[in-house]
């Protein structure tokens, strides 16, 4: 291929990709994750695993760039911080709450509550979030809510512009997790969605994220059902955790009408109101 043929699919490519922005980045991003993840399981040790979770800033990044776009521009929208500290009590205490929900539905279903727990696992928790919020999960949050977001609600309504994103968002953990390791995701979006829609802030979703991870792993207080065998039954834990969380996406989606904390009244393509 002479450089001149070249240059002329690298054009077409990066044209393709100007006008195909959210295709581009689901694909590199999986693309970057995926390929560390498979390196780190075959040896590749923990920093290659760590540098897979960045594929959705990075592929973000990426596809600014070939864009177009302004990169500094983007990674100065990713520092808003000046928002009501309300949202960023939000931000810290949603993920506890729903976890006090979910252990009242444990205990009303039969199961015993070790409240001493609380106080064991303060030290990780807090050890946890400032691990995700540094260097693990939180880093997500530039591409999926500063990157793909924005832009997917530039041409559709927050509920479906949410639904889509939360797929793409499940899909992407399938390696880590399973194939059933997209529904939590999927759910949990909608939460990001309304944070990020009424602060426009990357580093609340960030925090989110960083509370949700140790929140799932250390909350639930429930021991065995009253009158068991004993053994703890985790299928029905993770059920009831599941539909604490579809419960409250769905009183927040109810609540909001489908604005999901968005402002503006424009129809989209999709025939849905942008609120």
């Amino acid at each position: 291929m002479s450089l001149e043929e070249g240059a002329t699919v690298n054009g077409k490519l990066q044209g393709w990709i100007t006008t195909h922005q959210i295709p581009s980045f689901f694909v590199l991003a999986y693309a970057i994750s995926w390929s560390l993840w498979g390196i780190a399981a075959l040896g590749g040790g923990q920093v290659v695993f760590l540098l897979g979770g960045l594929g959705p800033l990075l592929s973000a990044l990426a596809i600014t760039r070939l864009s177009g776009e302004s990169v500094r521009g983007w990674l100065r929208s990713l520092l808003a911080w000046r928002v009501s500290p309300g949202y960023y009590a939000m931000a810290l205490l949603l993920p506890p709450a729903l976890f006090a929900v979910i252990n009242l539905v444990l205990f009303a279903l039969g199961h015993e509550l070790d409240f001493a727990l609380l106080l064991s696992v303060a030290p990780s928790y807090l050890g946890t979030f400032l691990l995700v919020a540094t260097v693990g999960g939180g880093f997500e949050e530039p591409g999926w809510r500063g990157f793909a977001l924005p832009r997917l609600q530039e041409q559709r309504s927050p509920l479906v512009s949410t639904l889509f994103l939360g797929l793409a968002w499940g899909i992407w953990h399938i390696p880590l997790y399973g194939a059933a390791g997209f529904v939590v995701p999927l759910i949990l979006a909608f939460f990001y969605t309304w944070l990020y829609n009424r602060t426009g802030s990357v580093i609340i979703c960030l925090l989110l994220h960083a509370g949700f991870t140790p929140a799932q792993n250390l909350l639930t207080l429930a021991a065995t059902p009253t009158g068991s065998g004993g053994g703890r039954p985790a299928d029905s834990i993770d059920l009831v955790i599941l539909g604490v969380y579809i419960a409250a996406a769905l009183c927040l989606t109810l609540a909001t009408r489908g604005r999901l904390g968005r402002k503006s009244t424009q129809t989209h393509a999709d025939g849905l109101p942008g609120y």
